[in-house]
């Protein structure tokens, strides 16, 4: 099966990649369009400005491939930080600037006063009860991840919800639509929490390929 890590100039694509291979998966990091609308598999990453992440998936044309993958082939792709707020209809941080609208809502930055932006370090995610999103496996339980962020995904539908956190305010750190996966944390620096949470999708996707 044909694993993916979407390089579009931003990310910590190299960790991302160890995680994946830590676990004994064989995966590929790749700009080319071709390879990543022929993948079964995706996973994009990143850190950085929304704006940018935009314009580089552009200039790169991986926006017709991801919309192809994704869209009308239904390929499973999980988002990590940038790589989910991207899924979103558009962002504060980039006025204008449209996201790949692939789950409605908006990207918003953290305003309460009284917090230390970037929100760093390790927090709790509390996943959802609803057993309905197949990818968790996680329901229900309340697990510790590491985060690096100072903006945050509101989507419009709350069905779109896999997991909040709280941080000076609850936000929505997980998301999902049909084979579209969303983590505002990094997995691949979350040690045992997160290699369970890459194992889980990773899971989900194989049956979702030959279901």
């Amino acid at each position: 099966m044909k694993i993916t890590i979407v390089d579009y100039g931003l990310g910590n694509l190299w960790s991302v990649r160890n995680a994946f291979e830590f676990m004994g998966i064989d995966i590929t990091v790749s700009s080319d369009p071709s390879v990543v609308a022929q993948s079964q598999i995706l996973v994009l990453p990143g850190v950085g400005n929304f704006g940018t992440g935009m314009k580089n998936l552009h200039s790169l044309g991986l926006v017709d491939a991801l919309n192809e993958a994704v869209i009308q082939q239904g390929v499973p792709i999980l988002g990590i930080c940038l790589g989910m707020q991207l899924f979103a209809d558009e962002s504060e941080e980039a006025p204008g600037i449209k996201g790949l609208g692939w789950i409605s809502g908006k990207v918003s930055r953290f305003k309460k006063q009284d917090i230390r932006l970037p929100h760093m370090g390790f927090n709790t995610a509390s996943f959802t009860l609803e057993k309905k999103h197949k990818f968790i496996g996680m329901h229900g339980e309340a697990l510790d991840f590491y985060f690096v962020h100072s903006y945050y995904f509101i989507p419009q539908n709350k069905e779109s919800i896999l997991a909040h956190t709280t941080y000076g305010v609850e936000f929505v750190s997980a998301v999902t639509n049909n084979t579209i996966i969303g983590v505002q944390f990094h997995p691949e620096k979350s040690q045992s929490n997160g290699l369970r949470l890459i194992a889980n999708f990773l899971k989900f996707s194989y049956e979702n390929n030959y279901s």
